[in-house]
């Protein structure tokens, strides 16, 4: 009776702490969550529209992309930081080829770095006065004809209504 007793303690023990484990875990994993939002890009040759998730605390923003192994053509990331600061990046533990568009405080493109490699440990300086900075699919840039002195509009950098995104249906 006492060895069937012991077994039941630690039973018990053990199911605790997975049960805590299983809300904390939760807990975490629901703080790390991403908000989206819609981006769009104007030029003369037209607009752009990506949805792109919000990394704007540090962890966040030290997550980035890291270990996602596809993005859709029409998604992305916007790093946002409470001022602008210089700010630099690398591709560690990052899967896939990323542009990286600089922008500054009013949302102007100040720098672009296409077609970062994965994996890579160089690192990539975007500028010293950048507040956000972009990433979508490597190439896409060069594709669309995005370019320096461009800007950026979005409800989190410019408050701009953005007139061509839509939900997809």
């Amino acid at each position: 009776m006492f060895m069937g007793q012991r077994h039941i303690e630690k039973a018990i023990f053990v199911f605790s702490v997975l049960l805590f484990s299983m809300f904390f875990g939760c807990g975490l994993m629901a703080s790390q969550d991403y908000r989206s939002e819609f981006l769009e890009f104007r030029e003369a040759w037209g607009t752009a529209c990506f949805s792109v998730r919000i990394a704007d605390t540090p962890t966040k923003r030290a997550q980035g992309l890291m270990h996602v192994r596809s993005l859709p053509k029409d998604q992305g990331m916007v790093f946002i930081y409470p001022e602008p600061m210089p700010v630099s990046f690398w591709m560690k533990n990052t899967k896939i080829s990323l542009d990286m568009i600089f922008l500054n405080a009013r949302g102007k493109i100040e720098h672009i770095y296409e077609n970062a490699k994965p994996y890579d440990e160089t690192v990539i300086h975007g500028g010293k006065d950048i507040q956000y900075v972009v990433e979508i699919n490597g190439g896409l840039v060069a594709k669309l004809g995005i370019s320096v002195g461009s800007f950026v509009h979005n409800w989190s950098i410019s408050k701009e209504q953005i007139l061509k995104c839509h939900p997809r249906e």
